[in-house]
């Protein structure tokens, strides 16, 4: 899909300060993302989600993964996602979908 380095890239720029990507990594602004792909949306054990987010069904993965980071805040409306901008770059949110693929499952 993407390149895992420039994906790290991308995400200690825009990603690193409110999460966490390691087994048993604490939570910040955002939930810890270990165990990301295959878990629905709001339920990182610890961490306080919007009734959004703990209600969509949705399950992360690649496509989803793609379509949110484009924009959360249109993806899943009433998210409390502080980077309401998103990555519009297609490649760029392809790197970065590598690397948490990786990172969260090590």
């Amino acid at each position: 899909m993407g390149d895992v380095e420039k994906g790290k890239k991308i995400f200690v720029q825009k990603c690193g300060q409110c999460y966490t990507v390691e087994k048993g990594g604490k939570h910040k602004t955002g939930p810890n993302l270990h165990g990301l792909f295959g878990q629905k949306t709001g339920q990182s054990p610890g961490f306080t989600y919007t009734d959004a987010n703990k209600t969509n069904g949705i399950t992360w993965g690649e496509d989803t993964l793609m379509e949110y980071l484009e924009n959360p805040k249109k993806y899943i409306p009433g998210t409390k996602m502080i980077f309401a901008a998103g990555i519009k770059k297609k490649a760029e949110r392809a790197d970065l979908i590598a690397y948490l693929k990786k990172a969260t499952d090590e």
